[in-house]
């Protein structure tokens, strides 16, 4: 798997936002990717020292519409810690 494949979008919210003072940026990653190939993927693509990865699965909703019953996709987010004095250029304010 690719770095680009692993790592999908960054989830920029309120919350992984306030995250990113401490040094811990959140990203939409592929579902089946290990946290092994996540840590390697932000290294790689950034330029930083990763400390560690947490990952977390969601399922998916069901949604109605009208009779019909649907399901949005499952999906996973890690939040990556990065080593003190690393910044990912990306998230910064500019």
């Amino acid at each position: 798997m690719t770095n680009w494949a692993v790592l999908l979008r960054p989830i920029v919210t309120e919350k992984s936002t306030l995250l990113q003072e401490r040094g811990k940026y959140v990203f939409h990653v592929a579902p089946n990717a290990t946290k092994s190939q996540i840590k390697t993927a932000v290294e790689k693509a950034f330029n930083v020292g990763v400390v560690q990865v947490n990952t977390l699965a969601s399922r998916g909703k069901v949604k109605r519409y009208g009779v019909r019953k649907t399901r949005t996709p499952d999906w996973k987010k890690a939040v990556v810690t990065l080593k003190d004095g690393d910044q990912i250029q990306l998230f910064e304010r500019a």
